[in-house]
């Protein structure tokens, strides 16, 4: 059903680039409601889901494994349909928030999500929350891109996660209007990023192995190597080396905005720690794996980790209060980042109001 849903996510996507708005429109209701593999959950329908003022709207819905729920936005500000997985609340007659969570650098493709990779199919399950995963945008920090990049295309993710995708989640799935926002690796560094863009819209804030400056120079390298690994330029984002806008999107160098919200940072060293074995998760007992986890994922997780306490500093001088879980060892690796989750959720359920 998932591969249905991406396919039909291309169609609309082709679509879009040689249809006006009014004929794709009318297509919408005819491929629009999949009825769910589960009878005691119903799907929303879209077509009772009003569209924002600028034509984005939910074109597709469709139901996944389990409680999973995987709908087709289309984004008038990407010009594209977008696909975004959510785990529906446990009380889906009552007003729920939601966690949005953010896949890392390669966008939640092949199995590398949070839906794939981590248990928060069966954790939320009786949580009053919604979660929601948006698939896609690998190497794009989630930004809204000055220019279309010619391999990585045109990117206005912060339009689309801040002001046309929470409404239509909201109208979808009962909403309450209170959300958080958590992500991993390249994501740590986005949800600072659009909590910056978006006052008001996320009460909480998590980063897991994130790396929040962006404009000093190694934020710059750095950036520029998330970037490049998936052969887009982030010149087309922010602007070439010492750009004003590397400085106006960097968490840290407007950390004082942050104040008031659910903050919650976690990183490791790059040591190989308890989850780094042949029996970790994610390994399966194949020593190929392992090595792969503890040299890159503990070459990247090492940077995070410097980052991440450059950053507790920050928050520490200028008095802004805030949860660092920074461990003494730990790679760039999924197992850790679910139980950075697992840790984090206590705070940001409180700041729900959950």
């Amino acid at each position: 059903m998932a591969a249905e849903v991406v396919r039909r996510g291309r169609v609309y996507r082709l679509l879009a680039s040689v249809l006006p708005a009014v004929a794709l429109a009318a297509l919408v209701p005819a491929v629009a409601t999949v009825a769910s593999s589960d009878p005691g959950a119903a799907l929303p329908d879209p077509a009772v889901v009003t569209p924002a003022p600028d034509g984005s709207r939910i074109a597709a819905v469709a139901s996944g494994p389990g409680r999973e729920v995987d709908v087709s936005v289309y984004s008038t500000a990407m010009a594209a349909v977008e696909v975004v997985k959510v785990l529906p609340a446990a009380d889906g007659a009552t007003a729920a928030p939601a966690l949005y969570l953010l896949n890392g650098a390669n966008g939640g493709l092949g199995d590398s999500s949070w839906t794939e990779k981590t248990d928060i199919a069966t954790y939320f399950a009786d949580q009053q929350v919604n979660v929601v995963v948006p698939m896609g945008g690998r190497g794009s920090y989630f930004a809204d891109w000055r220019a279309d990049d010619p391999v990585l295309g045109h990117q206005r993710w912060t339009t689309f996660l801040t002001r046309e995708l929470p409404p239509l989640i909201d109208a979808a799935f009962h909403g309450s209007g209170a959300a958080a926002v958590a992500g991993i690796s390249m994501a740590g560094t986005s949800v600072f990023q659009l909590a910056l863009a978006a006052p008001g819209r996320y009460r909480g804030v998590g980063s897991y192995s994130g790396c929040a400056p962006t404009s000093d120079l190694t934020g710059q390298l750095f950036v520029d190597a998330v970037v490049a690994r998936w052969a887009g330029n982030a010149a087309n984002m922010w602007g070439p080396p010492g750009d004003p806008q590397w400085a106006a999107v960097d968490p840290y160098v407007h950390a004082e905005d942050l104040r008031g919200l659910a903050l919650y940072v976690s990183a490791g060293t790059g040591v190989p720690g308890p989850l780094d074995t042949l029996a970790g998760p994610g390994i399966d007992g194949d020593p190929i794996k392992l090595v792969d986890q503890d040299v890159s994922g503990g070459f990247i997780e090492a940077i995070a980790g410097t980052c991440a306490r450059r950053l507790q500093q920050r928050f520490a001088d200028l008095g802004i209060p805030a949860t660092f879980d920074l461990h003494p060892d730990g790679t760039h690796s999924w197992g850790y980042w679910q139980q950075e989750l697992h840790n984090s959720w206590p705070l940001f359920r409180a700041a729900l109001g959950e």
